[in-house]
């Protein structure tokens, strides 16, 4: 399903309400070097480190009481997963998240 812009409007103010805002910083020697002012917006600010939490968060707001009370499921090789589990931890429900066997240790350790 394509995501429009009025998806991304509704969204907004779910996912502001959850999650912090993440800093935008201008770096002055990247501007320099390219010629034009580069900023860099630093999503591992967030929870999970990534920008996807908020893809959980606004998936999980969406639910119903009863429907979240079922939990969510997954099959992800990593911030999917750490973004849905992150979610439903935070609005009371239970995630369950199906990782391949050969996934890197370290995304599963989290």
């Amino acid at each position: 399903m394509p995501v429009r812009f009025p998806d991304i409007l509704r969204a907004w103010p779910i996912v502001h309400r959850w999650l912090p805002r993440t800093p935008l910083y201008r770096y002055s020697l990247l501007s320099a070097r390219l010629g034009f002012d580069a900023f860099v917006k630093h999503e591992n600010h967030m929870p999970i480190g990534a920008f996807k939490v908020r893809g959980g968060v606004n998936l999980l707001a969406s639910l119903t009481d009863r429907q979240r009370s079922h939990g969510v499921i997954t099959a992800t090789r990593g911030n999917h997963g750490l973004s849905l589990a992150w979610a439903a931890k935070a609005f009371g429900s239970r995630a369950i998240v199906y990782v391949p066997k050969m996934n890197n240790p370290e995304k599963n350790a989290i």
